[in-house]
């Protein structure tokens, strides 16, 4: 019999619980929680039923339990269930909320189900980021972009018309370029800019096609190469361009440029030579 595998990890910088079941037959008697759920169903066939409603749940579909949402779930043809989920504390939902609506009243999800490939992104997105411990402020960012595309769905009034912004989000660009190698959080950003989190969010990646976050590790990618090439270590490069550590570093590096840091380095070691790197050694 295939053994269930159950991962729980809690975010200390976002304040959520992120957690994962792959290979799970378990099924679960009606229940309700205290606090939000958003789960996304990776594999296996479920019978749920919630709120007086049946649903049959497959690969896709998004989860959505507001707090005291009664539920319960069987599996379907003995198929083993592969899911991702996320449990938010009404305190810290409601924080979310106001920042995104300007109001503290609570959200209430108007569907249970639903399947919805950008929220999927969003979701998927941002779990990955919390089970392997990323750091900074990208995953503040996956959790406004999911929280507001979901608060969308519930038919809950979000601004539509936004305001260009070009100074504020170049006053934005400034700041991180002139502060790259600190520990930037999003919320100094903002203050840089004169705006709240979701208006800059969603004015920078109008503007300019990405998130803040990840123009900030583009700066910060540039900035390493001029150190590289001038012969600094692929650690000191992390260091000095305000990288978590060089885990991090190389996992950025690389994805950017194509090269991890030492082989980039090496190439300019030689100079006034041309020298190749084999990618599919490195």
């Amino acid at each position: 019999m295939k053994k269930g595998m159950r991962t729980v990890v809690w975010d200390d910088e976002l304040q959520i619980e992120a957690y994962r079941l792959a290979g799970v037959a378990q099924p679960f008697p009606n229940h309700f929680h205290e606090y939000y759920v958003i789960g996304f169903v990776e594999a296996g066939q479920r019978l749920l039923h919630c709120q007086r409603q049946e649903y049959i749940l497959g690969p896709g579909n998004i989860l959505l339990f507001n707090p005291g949402d009664n539920h319960s779930c069987v599996p379907l043809a003995e198929q083993f269930l592969a899911y991702r989920g996320f449990n938010i504390s009404q305190e810290v939902m409601q924080s979310w909320a106001a920042e995104l609506t300007g109001s503290a009243i609570l959200p209430v999800f108007s569907e249970n189900v639903l399947y919805n490939k950008e929220i999927s992104s969003y979701l998927c997105q941002l779990h990955q980021q919390v089970l392997a411990g990323n750091v900074g402020f990208g995953k503040e960012e996956a959790l406004l972009f999911l929280l507001e595309a979901l608060i969308k769905s519930c038919g809950q009034q979000l601004a539509d018309s936004l305001p260009e912004c070009r100074q504020e989000i170049e006053q934005a660009c400034r700041f991180m370029e002139e502060n790259f190698a600190e520990r930037l959080s999003l919320a100094q950003i903002c203050q840089a800019a004169g705006l709240s989190k979701s208006a800059l969010l969603r004015a920078f990646t109008k503007a300019k096609g990405i998130t803040p976050y990840r123009y900030l590790e583009t700066v910060r990618v540039n900035q390493a190469k001029n150190l590289l090439r001038q012969g600094a270590s692929p650690l000191q490069a992390a260091m000095d361009c305000g990288f978590a550590d060089q885990s991090h570093f190389t996992n950025y590096f690389s994805s950017f440029i194509g090269l991890t840091p030492g082989a980039y380095r090496e190439i300019f070691l030689a100079r006034g030579s041309v020298k190749s790197i084999d990618v599919n050694h490195l």
